[in-house]
């Protein structure tokens, strides 16, 4: 399926998502924040970024800019359970596929992961085929 990297700095969270994913097929990597997810991105491909907003060191927002200008084909979404830094990176449609809300479900993040990575397909495909 996909290589998926996950920023996010509460345990019980990454361990969540981890699991939901893998149990779809997917290979996830953890980190447990942005300068982690840099390094990793740096070492590694991956067809989706998943990150917190709030996190120490990097926060997911500036992750996000990076990775978007380094990295275009990496789909990224975003989860925050914070109002205002969900209103924040919605300034970032363009680069961000989603912003999550937190809490959410198994579905709802297996939703958001699905969606995003068949974004990221027909994106490449378009690309491919200018006609």
């Amino acid at each position: 399926m996909a290589r998926i990297l996950v920023a996010e700095d509460e345990r019980a969270v990454r361990e969540f998502v981890r699991r939901a994913l893998a149990h779809r097929g997917h290979e996830v990597t953890l980190v447990e924040d942005g300068l982690e997810a840099l390094g990793a991105l740096t070492e590694d491909e991956f067809d989706l970024l998943l990150t917190d907003i709030v996190m120490p060191g990097m926060d997911g927002i500036s992750l996000a800019l990076k990775v978007a200008r380094e990295k275009p084909d990496v789909r990224i979404l975003l989860m925050s359970g914070y109002a205002a830094e969900r209103q924040r990176a919605h300034n970032l449609d363009e680069l961000v596929h989603r912003v999550i809300s937190k809490p959410f479900t198994l579905h709802d993040i297996c939703t958001a992961v699905d969606d995003a990575l068949v974004s990221r397909t027909l994106r490449r495909a378009d690309r491919a085929d200018p006609a």
